[in-house]
């Protein structure tokens, strides 16, 4: 069985947009400051090197304007060979590949896949799928890049109505930049 890693970056007010994705958003690749070889190298590591992606439709289709022109690197050649487990309703416009649409309902989607013999599934950026997934059980990590500003506004990593869950401390690392990854196995319902 498969396992389900959400991979995020995110403010410390829980910002985990990137782009102006059409809306107006002012911080556009507000990461880019705090990059460093050492980060690349940890979160490429928290990918697991060999893995299939679940991706959203906004992000594939930013990731698949980008990622395939990309010069050659460890992250990039693994993503670009990835299968892409995509939430669309229309699969038939997809063109980055490998890929595979989810199908119209999206736990059914995700347990289907999760069930299957195969590589281990990491969920980046998407955030509209972040809540079902957490909501469903269907999450077993969470790995937050933790970034240490404030951005106020922007799409969020819980969305409101999020069922309250728990979550245990697997591990935690800083950098010098001032970002702390840390790491999340996802429990369940919340404890009291």
């Amino acid at each position: 069985m498969r396992k389900l890693r959400i991979i995020e970056h995110i403010s410390l007010d829980g910002v985990i947009q990137h782009s102006a994705d059409g809306d107006g958003f002012a911080y556009s690749d507000w990461t880019a400051p705090y990059r460093t070889p050492a980060g690349r190298d940890a979160m490429f590591a928290a990918y697991g090197g060999s893995f299939d992606l679940l991706l959203g439709r906004r992000t594939y289709d930013l990731w698949s304007s980008f990622w395939p022109k990309a010069p050659s690197n460890p992250m990039g050649d693994a993503l670009n060979s990835a299968t892409k487990f995509v939430a669309t309703h229309h699969p038939e416009s997809l063109e980055w590949g490998p890929f595979e649409g989810l199908g119209p309902a999206l736990a059914e989607g995700v347990r289907r896949i999760k069930s299957q013999e195969g590589r281990d599934l990491v969920l980046s950026g998407s955030s509209t799928l972040c809540s079902p997934l957490l909501e469903h059980g269907l999450a077993d990590e969470v790995l937050l890049a933790v970034y240490p500003l404030l951005l106020g506004t922007g799409k969020r990593f819980f969305a409101d109505g999020t069922p309250p869950c728990s979550f245990d401390l697997v591990s935690s690392q800083a950098f010098p930049s001032g970002i702390v990854f840390n790491t999340y196995k996802v429990v369940g319902a919340l404890k009291k």
